[in-house]
């Protein structure tokens, strides 16, 4: 599948969502065509550069996005809401001429559903507390707090780690394996 490629110094995984500012060509023509053909882009976290930059470097784990929502900012900068569907892996990508990256994907595999085990309900409490933050909240997502899943993809999304420790857990597909790498990251936090 080819798809656009949207760089970010952010990560959104399944079923998250992340509020975003186009202004640059490249990427409202994509935002057109998106909405155009129904289809979504993928959002991979840099590994380095600048997110306007036309040369940045870019991890080939992402996350295929659709985009829910749209409205011109008070800043007069489109405004756009994407969420989540499924974890990609980009086999190849190359460079549009308008500048915009592109790249054929693959989805990764399902992660298996399990409950959150009891040595990290702790985890589900922290991510509850930031659910009651006015901007968490107003992105308005659906979160199982008892899904394993879940937990660990909102806390990495929304916790204050190292972009590099973001992408390692992006790549898990063990969710509770997920689950106790953030524990131990909390703990640092302390």
């Amino acid at each position: 599948m080819h798809v656009p490629l949207f760089p970010l110094n952010s990560i959104v995984l399944p079923r998250g969502r992340i509020p975003l500012q186009l202004f640059e060509p490249r990427y409202i023509d994509m935002l057109t065509r998106c909405l155009k053909e129904d289809r979504g882009f993928v959002i991979v976290l840099l590994r380095e550069g600048m997110e306007t930059s036309i040369s940045a470097a870019f991890y080939d784990i992402g996350t295929y996005v659709r985009i829910i929502d749209f409205q011109q900012l008070d800043n007069g900068l489109l405004g756009i809401t994407v969420e989540g569907e499924a974890k990609v892996a980009v086999t190849r990508s190359w460079q549009a001429p308008d500048g915009l990256n592109m790249g054929d994907v693959e989805p990764l595999m399902d992660e298996e559903q399990w409950t959150v085990p009891e040595s990290f309900v702790e985890l589900a409490t922290v991510l509850r507390a930031l659910f009651r933050h006015p901007v968490v909240n107003d992105l308005k997502m659906h979160v199982d707090f008892d899904d394993a899943r879940h937990v660990g993809w909102r806390l990495t999304e929304l916790l204050p780690i190292d972009k590099q420790e973001k992408q390692r857990l992006v790549e898990l597909q063990d969710p509770i394996e997920r689950l106790g790498r953030l524990k131990e990251l909390l703990e640092e936090l302390d």
